[in-house]
């Protein structure tokens, strides 16, 4: 280890027997669930490929907690099986339209109608009403188009069993129709008498129908036989999504990465792109985007800051205090939080669930992806990062940043905790920053695939047919979107030339796509404690630090005031607020004056509302293909994809 560096023990392994090794990203609830949900909704699949697929010159936000490289092979995998279902359904609307010479056309307005129905309603789980009424408008308008129209051509095709619609002979006597032409051939026989039901619905008759295409009966009932098959391809395609989820997408097969379908399949510009995400997405260096700096990590909960003079003690010799010092004392701390309390026994101890048991402390060098001329050349070799680790912790630099990162991943990695720390000793003053970060639970659509493809399984054979039947008409909008966005795609890899770009940092991290903007209240809860325990530890080891060092702490202690049971007030960055002593009350007063912080952890309480987010209360905001910086984004709907 270089000179300076910071001595600390492993996040996990080995030399860490306190502690347990959290679960490998890959194959992590958190990644399941998002390897669903490209399955499921078109405008997060699109989103995975335009950033991590199409855009080859972006630098892959940080990870937490799932493989975006397996994310993206399920993506591109969905995406090339919705490609096949969508051409095949196209397919059949337009050979149903042209051999039943345009009665299949009748379904097209109805098709358009309860296409668009859900794409005006968002995904929201509470959508307003300005999106609610109009959806409903539109889809009942098309239901009764649907019903109209099915019953209108059912009626018409059972008619024409009983009757002879078949053209006339044309003729060349100039008024075009044949002078033989009467009842002989008409419903009545030649005595008189009327045939029966039996014989009109005879197999013969019913076959004679399709004798000519071109006859009106045939026509419907040709109609009628495409209106069928492309109820039985929405009815299929469900049944492909359900077994994926039950086969390559369930819990236990999940977890063999190896066996996984989509890596298996990937070809070879996949693989070399995956092979490229891995190397970055959990790196220590990290490359960002100057805008968002933090991309990946989550929302940031109320960055904090302090600064204290350094004096000595009077009549001790104070030890020269530098960053690397400041963050030795640190992280013994931190690692001693994976530790159980007591409980009597070592099985007992080991028996602890806790999940700040699987801490991870580890340095992390912030570097501008600006200069880079090839997204290849970035420093991630072996050795590369000590060099900048090593000349970053102490240079406080504005653009290279070095920060000590503590991470906390609880409900499968779908509530993820990061603190960023840096300390400056400049002048003789010392300057603390925090910067805590939360990924928030994952939307509640993305865990509803499970629970909708286990309903299609379990039910019976009429509920799937009506399932099939009410989303058919849907099928022609689908189909087209996908196509187009499929057509979009690839348009942008062929012209756009990302291949050959100057390397540019992440726009968007897709797990940050799929996060909600709240948690449950016992999530809420978690949080709370971990940044709570994670900041009074860094607290108490720069007291430490200070301490050990000579140097007066009681400016620091005033400044940072344990209250209650462990409750940490610190000063904000924005407002500053002094207590010193027990029980203190601190409030918000008119005009200038000490104003208290707000709470570090997320507001707590359980969901209600509208919700805002990539699904949100306003549609998706998921941005199609081509989103991002110097790119419009387009903010309208794209729902879900149909299964």
């Amino acid at each position: 280890m270089a000179e300076g560096s910071v001595p600390s023990r492993p996040s996990y392994g080995p030399d860490a027997p306190s502690g347990k090794p959290p679960v490998h990203p890959a194959t992590s609830e958190a990644c399941r669930l998002l390897c669903a949900g490209v399955h499921l909704h078109d405008g997060f699949r699109e989103a995975v490929i335009d950033q991590l697929y199409v855009q080859e010159q972006r630098v892959v936000a940080p990870s937490t907690g799932f493989d975006a490289a397996r994310v993206l092979a399920h993506a591109v995998r969905a995406r090339r099986t919705e490609l096949c279902w969508a051409a095949g359904t196209l397919a059949a609307w337009v050979l149903g339209v042209v051999l039943s010479r345009g009665f299949l056309a009748g379904l097209f307005w109805p098709a358009v109608l309860l296409g668009l129905a859900p794409l005006v309603r968002g995904t929201a789980r509470t959508a307003p009403l300005y999106r609610t009424f109009p959806a409903l408008v539109l889809r009942w308008y098309g239901r009764f188009l649907m019903a109209l129209v099915a019953v209108f051509g059912l009626a018409l095709g059972v008619v024409g069993l009983f009757t002879d619609d078949d053209e006339p002979d044309y003729s060349s006597d100039g008024y075009g129709y044949d002078s033989s032409y009467g009842y002989e051939d008409s419903f009545y026989d030649s005595d008189g008498i009327g045939t029966t039901v039996t014989d009109a619905l005879s197999p013969d008759a019913v076959v004679g129908v399709f004798d000519d295409v071109g006859s009106a009966t045939g026509s419907v009932w040709v109609a009628l036989l495409f209106a069928a098959l492309l109820t039985a391809l929405t009815g299929l395609r469900r049944g492909q999504f359900a077994r994926t989820m039950a086969g390559e997408l369930s819990r236990g097969e999940f977890a063999r990465v190896s066996e996984d379908p989509a890596e298996r399949t990937a070809g070879p510009r996949l693989r070399r792109l995956q092979e490229r995400i891995r190397v970055e997405q959990h790196a220590s260096l990290v490359m960002y985007n100057e805008d968002d700096p933090f991309c990946g990590s989550g929302e940031s909960h109320h960055p904090w800051n302090l600064s204290v003079e350094l004096r000595p003690v009077e009549g001790e010799s104070a030890e020269p205090l530098d960053n690397a010092g400041v963050l030795r004392r640190i992280v013994p701390l931190l690692e001693d939080l994976r530790v159980p309390a007591g409980h009597g026994s070592p099985q007992a101890a080991a028996a602890v669930r806790d999940r700040l048991r699987e801490l991870r402390v580890d340095e992390c060098v912030f570097l501008p992806v600006r200069g880079l001329r090839n997204r290849d050349d970035a420093p991630y070799g072996e050795g590369q990062f000590e060099v900048h680790r090593a000349a970053a912790v102490e240079e406080g630099g504005e653009s290279r940043r070095h920060f000590l990162r503590i991470r906390v991943g609880g409900w499968g990695e779908e509530v993820v905790v990061t603190v960023f720390v840096r300390v400056h000793t400049q002048g003789g003053m010392l300057m603390l920053e925090v910067a805590p970060h939360v990924l928030m639970p994952l939307l509640r659509f993305f865990h509803d695939a499970e629970r909708a493809a286990e309903r299609h399984r379990d039910n019976n054979r009429v509920g799937k047919v009506y399932w099939a039947l009410v989303h058919m008409p849907g099928s022609l909008v689908r189909s087209l979107v996908t196509l187009g966005a499929g057509l979009s795609l690839w348009r942008k890899r062929l012209t756009d030339g990302d291949s050959r770009a100057l390397p540019e940092g992440p726009a968007l991290s897709v797990r940050e796509l799929a996060a909600d903007d709240e948690a449950t209240l016992f999530q809420d809860m978690d949080i709370n404690r971990y940044l709570k325990s994670i900041q009074d530890r860094v607290a108490g080891g720069v007291r430490l630090a200070l301490r050990e060092a000579g140097y007066h702490t009681d400016e620091f202690e005033q400044k940072i005031v344990h209250v209650g049971a462990g409750g940490v007030f610190i000063e904000s960055a924005k407002d500053s607020a002094i207590g010193i002593g027990d029980h203190n009350d601190i409030r918000r007063t008119a005009g200038p004056g000490p104003v208290p912080p707000k709470d570090p952890g997320p507001k707590s309480g359980p969901k209600s509302g509208p919700k805002s987010g990539p699904f949100g209360a306003d549609g998706p905001r998921i941005p199609r293909p081509g989103a991002g910086p110097g790119r419009p984004a387009d903010t309208g709907p794209a729902g879900p994809s149909g299964p």
